[in-house]
């Protein structure tokens, strides 16, 4: 069996880029889980997590553990407490990204399933990532034009 603390400071991912911050530990790696991931982010004040997307296979959960995040969601920006849990479901509907609008860090666990191929939109930028069975990426990009499903085929 494996213990993992989610208020440790101890960080398996860290990046920054033009206002987002990544510093995660991958709690679900860490004690060995295999159908439901789960990773514990913390956000310095004015970051965001990550971009505002949405996954076509997978549903998370946001478990907030510290501070006061804004989630932003299809429904509009929400400020969030401490100990406030949200589902964020599979398709647009589910759209989220998460930001510190606070002058502390904020800490919050997502929870999500493992299901593979995954398609991921990021709404902001037009963007969306395919990962395989195995969970390793197909492709980030763009979509070009509609082609016929026979285009290139002989």
């Amino acid at each position: 069996m494996e213990i993992a603390n989610l208020l440790r400071d101890e960080w398996d991912d860290i990046e920054e880029h033009d206002g987002f911050q990544i510093r995660g530990a991958r709690i679900g790696r860490q004690i060995g889980a295999e159908l439901i991931g789960g990773s514990v982010f913390e956000v310095d004040p004015a970051k965001k997590v990550w971009p505002y997307h949405h996954h076509h296979a997978n549903e998370e959960w946001l478990v907030v553990l510290r501070g006061r995040p804004t989630l932003r969601s299809p429904e509009g920006e929400y400020e969030l407490s401490e100990g406030d849990v949200v589902c964020f479901r599979r398709g647009p509907e589910g759209a989220h990204q998460v930001r510190n609008a606070t002058d502390a860090p904020v800490r919050i666990l997502m929870l999500s399933t493992m299901l593979m191929p995954e398609l991921v939109e990021y709404l902001d930028s037009g963007k969306a990532g395919a990962r395989d069975a195995k969970g390793q990426r197909i492709f980030l990009s763009r979509p070009g034009p509609s082609l016929d499903y026979w285009d290139g085929e002989s």
